[in-house]
């Protein structure tokens, strides 16, 4: 905590704040370059998503609302506590601030059992009410039968069970929640996704949760904020942010592989499309209008991989607005998923499973046609 600031009674909770608020600035330094975490945004009950590209900031911002890294200026108010106010020398102290935390590394004790790591987080309270607050939490997270085992006894999903009953047990103003299930496979994330969903929907305070999966944002989010160098750059829906992005590096980390620039030849107001000119190429794409755009305008387009249907015949009588000529150049295999590469004067990627790729006998060199909808091409802006 910083030194220079006098040690806080508890008038600070008596100023009324009817909403949670974070606003912080924290210089930084990621990857050898310096730059200042600059944020502001209003913090409802439920859940809402960090995300962002790594050393974007999000786990300094999750310090700073925790007490464990002291902002160069803002105001952070959760419900009606102040938690850090520059311009009234405020700074709660890391005890005082009521804050879950689970980060991803976990931090349990391994000399104590998953109970006495639950039950260390409320230490001070009257053994009887521990003892019941323990049990409840464990109980409610599906470890109860794993009470008086070690972290070292039991398996990983079991082990993030105990952080967040440990976070969770405090009955915290705020939880923070630093890519808690990373390391988890599907089956065991899903099922822990469900607990924390069930939680959250019986408690509603602020929950922050950083995550660079896309999954995870739409299976738990509530609203989504993009974070990129230090800045808000997006903010809303998981499906107004990560399904229909407006900037081109929240496309990037929203999954849409195939980004390429445009130029606007026509447009068809009837229909509510518009033929484009992709870059460095003689290939058109149809795309949903943009009415702004006129013909030599230069937009910038994504595709998602998985949106792109593959052929190994050319295709007739098709729905879809977009056939597109090309030539395998390579095939890699991902866990469950094929990715192709195609050459159609530009490069695109196309995902198949792997059952598509036997049933085709999909083999490098193999003539392919590329089939897009028009909806599936989505228009970002203008270059």
């Amino acid at each position: 905590m910083n030194a220079g600031m006098p040690k806080v009674t508890d008038w600070s909770r008596a100023v009324s704040a009817p909403r949670s608020e974070v606003q912080v600035t924290k210089k930084l330094t990621a990857a050898g370059h310096d730059f200042l975490l600059d944020v502001a945004f209003d913090l409802n009950p439920g859940i809402t998503i960090l995300y962002g590209a790594s050393g974007a900031g999000k786990t300094t911002l999750l310090d700073c609302i925790a007490g464990l890294t002291t902002p160069e200026s803002g105001r952070i108010v959760i419900g009606d506590r102040i938690f850090f106010d520059r311009q009234r020398e405020i700074d709660l102290p890391v005890q005082r601030r009521r804050v879950g935390y689970v980060f991803q590394s976990l931090a349990l004790f391994p000399h104590f059992s998953a109970g006495g790591n639950v039950a260390y987080g409320i230490s001070k309270i009257e053994a009887k009410e521990r003892e019941e607050r323990t049990q409840a939490i464990l109980e409610s997270f599906r470890i109860a039968h794993l009470r008086h085992r070690r972290p070292g006894e039991i398996s990983g999903g079991e082990q993030q069970r105990v952080a967040l009953a440990r976070a969770l047990v405090s009955e915290p103003g705020v939880l923070l929640l630093d890519e808690p299930l990373a390391a988890l496979d599907a089956a065991v994330k899903s099922k822990i996704i469900d607990d924390l969903r069930e939680w959250n929907r019986t408690h509603r305070v602020p929950i922050l949760y950083v995550t660079h999966s896309r999954e995870e944002v739409f299976a738990l989010g509530e609203c989504v904020l993009v974070l990129e160098h230090g800045r808000m750059i997006a903010r809303g829906t998981p499906q107004g942010v990560m399904a229909a992005p407006r900037q081109e590096t929240v496309a990037q980390l929203a999954g849409f592989e195939n980004i390429f620039t445009v130029t606007v030849t026509g447009a068809r107001e009837d229909r509510g499309t518009m033929t484009c000119r992709i870059a460095g190429s003689q290939l058109e794409l149809e795309t949903p209008l943009v009415r702004a755009a006129t013909a030599g305008t230069e937009l910038r387009v994504g595709i998602r991989a998985g949106d792109i249907l593959l052929a190994i015949v050319q295709p007739r009588g098709l729905s879809a607005r977009n056939v597109i000529p090309g030539r395998v150049i390579s095939l890699e295999r991902r866990d469950v998923t094929v990715v192709a590469r195609v050459d159609c004067g530009i490069v695109m990627e196309v995902h198949l499973t792997l059952a598509a790729r036997d049933s085709l006998g999909l083999r490098e060199g193999h003539e392919a046609w590329l089939i897009v909808k028009t909806y599936s091409c989505h228009v970002m802006g203008k270059v």
